[in-house]
C-alpha cells in the first residue's frame, strides 16, 4: 500500500490541503438477514465501462460523477479503465478486472452458498472525484434506488 511519502509533491500538498467532507454515518446500514442469504452487489471507484458504454469524461472540473452499469455477466475482460488521477497506476485492475470488480469471486461464493446471490447489476463510478458535492446529491441516491430496485441486502464496495 502506498504512503503519502510515496506522492509527488504536488499530490503530497493537495492531500494535505484538501477540504475533506465529514459525513454522519450513523445509523449506517444493517444487514437483516444472514449473509448466506443475502443478495450481493458491488460499487466501484475504478472507473470501468463497456466498450458500447461513453468513457468517463476525465475534463469535468471536480471529476466526472456519472455512473455505468455493469449488468451481471458482462465480459470482465472488455471492461475500459477511466480513472482520471495520474497518481494512480491501474496495471493490477487492467491484467485483472476482478480486483477492482470481483464479480467471479461473489460467484464462487454463491456457489458454495456462502452468500445467497449475486446482483443483477453492479455500478461504476470514476475515482478521484474532488467535488462530490452532485456525487452526493444526485447520481449517489439514483444508484441506491436501483440497488434497492434489484433487492440488494449488501454492498461491496471496492475504491480504488
Amino acid at each position: 500500500m502506498a504512503s503519502l511519502t510515496d506522492l509527488s509533491l504536488k499530490y503530497r500538498i493537495f492531500m494535505r490541503t484538501y477540504r475533506y467532507r465529514q459525513t454522519d454515518w450513523s445509523p449506517g446500514a444493517v444487514l437483516r438477514k444472514p449473509l448466506a442469504r443475502a443478495r450481493v452487489a458491488v460499487v466501484t471507484t475504478a472507473g470501468y465501462s463497456l466498450p458500447e458504454q461513453s468513457p468517463f469524461n476525465d475534463s469535468i472540473p471536480g471529476g466526472d460523477y456519472s455512473y455505468r452499469v455493469i449488468p451481471d455477466g458482462s465480459d470482465l475482460n472488455s471492461l475500459r479503465i477511466g480513472n482520471r488521477s495520474d497518481a494512480f497506476d491501474s496495471s493490477g485492475i487492467e491484467a485483472d478486472k476482478n480486483l477492482a470488480l470481483p464479480l467471479d469471486r461473489l460467484h464462487d461464493l454463491a456457489r458454495t452458498r456462502q452468500i445467497g446471490s449475486v446482483a443483477p447489476r453492479h455500478f461504476s463510478f470514476m475515482g478521484s472525484i474532488t467535488a462530490p458535492g452532485r456525487l452526493v446529491s444526485r447520481t449517489a441516491p439514483e444508484v441506491a434506488a436501483m440497488l434497492r430496485e434489484d433487492e440488494v441486502d449488501a454492498v461491496l464496495l471496492t475504491p480504488v
